[in-house]
């Protein structure tokens, strides 16, 4: 369905990004885009609270972008990527901001915290080391009525330092040593085996009678 084309009073067909994977639902053109997470797909992650875009805990993603899934139609959002709770982690690895919600005691009912953690990840993912100002900014739109605000921030800067932390460490992992053409160590830093598929020093080609070094 194009944004051209004219659809109900009937529902239609839509398909839906959902966490990286296209979903096809059938929704009536007035359904909005939580109603057809909680009801159509099952993802209860979003609450529908106030339903009238005031309280936030019904925050997604919407390419990147946070929104209020309740006052979004379903049918305006055709092919384009949604990211809800369920998405951005598991019981076996939670994201940096869930895991700092956790650390940092930052819920109490839990009904205002996935759309909480949703807009700081949505503001972590622009900007990756934001001042206590641009957390506050990030979730003054998420009500929080059992008054967690301020372990909610503290949260948001410790998730902020977990995830630079994380990206340095795996920026490190992907440096490559290349070793020199006969195998020698890089200096200052021990010795780097020889390639398997590289010459020996003198420059003969290995026997193909003995497998190569670290073959399988």
């Amino acid at each position: 369905m194009t944004a051209d084309v004219v659809c109900g009073p009937d529902a239609a067909p839509v398909m839906l990004r959902i966490n990286g994977v296209s979903r096809t639902v059938l929704v009536e053109p007035r359904h909005t885009l939580l109603e057809a997470l909680r009801l159509d797909l099952g993802l209860t992650g979003a609450k529908e609270v106030c339903d009238h875009g005031q309280c936030g805990a019904c925050t997604v993603l919407l390419d990147g972008r946070a929104v209020y899934a309740c006052l979004t139609l379903a049918v305006a959002v055709e092919g384009q990527g949604v990211s809800t709770i369920e998405g951005i982690g598991g019981p076996g690895e939670l994201h940096p901001v869930q895991r700092a919600f956790i650390e940092h005691d930052a819920f109490q009912c839990g009904y205002c915290t996935p759309g909480q953690i949703m807009s700081l990840v949505a503001l972590l993912d622009r900007i990756p080391n934001p001042t206590e100002d641009e957390v506050r900014g990030a979730v003054a739109g998420n009500l929080c009525r059992c008054g967690a605000y301020p372990n909610i921030v503290r949260a948001g800067l410790a998730a902020a330092a977990a995830m630079r932390a994380r990206s340095s460490t795996r920026s490190q992992r992907r440096l490559v040593r290349i070793p020199s053409p006969r195998g020698a160590g890089v200096r200052g830093r021990g010795a780097v085996p020889p390639h398997p598929n590289l010459p020996p020093p003198g420059g003969k080609e290995q026997s193909t009678s003995s497998p190569p070094p670290f073959a399988g």
